[in-house]
């Protein structure tokens, strides 16, 4: 009896939420394309919008997971309570664990598949995005924020302005900066080539070299090719444009640790790295809150109300993310605190209404009486 009622409550709450999911990718394709309709022109446009939103509804799966479950967990036991069959469920003495162990099984799966759903295939659909979007569209936006090659970099006492090249080919039109600890230029390099030999060590070709030892005691020399010790590997230059979001976690690790090298801000692809976990797990303890919500004793208006109920969890917990964010980028909160202040949240949540309904957690009088 207790697995036919499981299987029975999952079916139900898989079907929910596979329609809800479907139901609310659907929403933002359409809304999208109406919105953006006019922008998309020029032969065979039909089939490149249609590459497009391919790769953007996979994107909108990743994105609108954690709300599909949230809203799929109220649904069914709204509906399930709506045709009596909440009120049968207790009188054959099982509690709510018969209700919430189905969701917090699925939940489980549907939140490591959105993990591993966003390693593998969101990201890529991000990169495609972008590039049919700016390449055949004409549309930029921030590209140029995220895309545009890295120039100034600093190490130590050294700050490099690499024009143009790469750690692997060679840069060229270099020049290098030496400053004192007062924040005083000492020497200057300017090179048509910089190549890299061996551990921190670079070869520099047509060089000019200028040494400050005070304000007229100025010295320059020319070299053909002189290799100078900088104090940084090739390694530390390899960094790869890009949005942190469409970076797999290796990348993202890998960019952090270059990125600080060289001295570039590194809070956001921190935030991308958690945010990889957070949110999708952020989706568990979302759908139980949505079991608690809809096995309220006062409860009104079954499936509206459900709906209206998860849109608002969901709201709240998107505005706490986008204003953790800011916080984030503006270097006011850590990216770990930011990434999983939303869940926690949502345990805390879901857990007083389980405590609530199981006795263990009760209100004081003076606010009830308030309610």
């Amino acid at each position: 009896m207790r697995l036919t009622l499981f299987g029975y409550v999952l079916k139900t709450y898989i079907r929910f939420a596979l329609g809800i999911l479907g139901g609310l990718v659907l929403v933002f394709v359409v809304v999208d394309f109406v919105d953006r309709a006019k922008t998309y022109t020029g032969p065979g446009w039909v089939m490149d919008a249609a590459k497009l939103y391919g790769y953007k509804a996979l994107m909108a799966v990743q994105q609108l997971g954690p709300a599909a479950l949230l809203l799929a967990a109220g649904t069914t036991v709204s509906a399930l309570r709506k045709q009596g069959e909440v009120t049968a469920i207790r009188a054959l003495t099982f509690g709510p664990t018969a209700l919430y162990a189905p969701v917090l099984a699925f939940g489980l799966m549907a939140c490591t598949g959105l993990i591993a759903f966003d390693e593998v295939i969101a990201t890529h659909a991000g990169r495609r995005v972008d590039e049919i979007t700016t390449q055949r569209f004409n549309r930029w936006g921030d590209w140029r924020f995220y895309y545009t090659p890295k120039q100034w970099f600093r190490r130590g006492d050294h700050i490099f302005f690499l024009r143009a090249g790469s750690a692997q080919e060679g840069f060229q039109d270099v020049s290098i900066f030496t400053l004192s600890r007062e924040f005083k230029l000492e020497r200057r390099l300017d090179a048509s080539r910089m190549e890299w030999l061996d551990g921190t060590r670079w070869r520099l070709t047509e060089v000019v070299e200028r040494s400050f030892a005070g304000e007229k005691h100025t010295s320059v020399k020319s070299l053909e090719s002189a290799e100078y010790e900088l104090g940084i590997a090739a390694s530390a230059f390899r960094i790869r444009p890009g949005r942190p979001e469409q970076m797999r976690v290796r990348e993202l690790r890998e960019q952090i640790v270059a990125r600080r090298e060289v001295g570039l801000a590194t809070k956001q692809f921190q935030l991308a790295l958690h945010n990889r976990f957070a949110y999708p797990l952020a989706a568990l303890p979302a759908a139980l809150l949505g079991v608690g919500l809809a096995l309220r004793t006062n409860r009104r208006g079954h499936l509206t109300a459900a709906i209206v109920e998860g849109l608002l969890v969901a709201v709240a917990m998107w505005g706490l993310m986008m204003v953790c964010r800011t916080l984030v980028l503006t270097e006011r909160l850590t990216p770990l605190v930011a990434a999983w202040t939303p869940p926690v949240l949502l345990v805390l949540a879901a857990g007083a209404l389980w405590l609530r309904r199981e006795g263990f957690l009760h209100l004081p009088r003076r606010w009830l009486a308030v309610r």
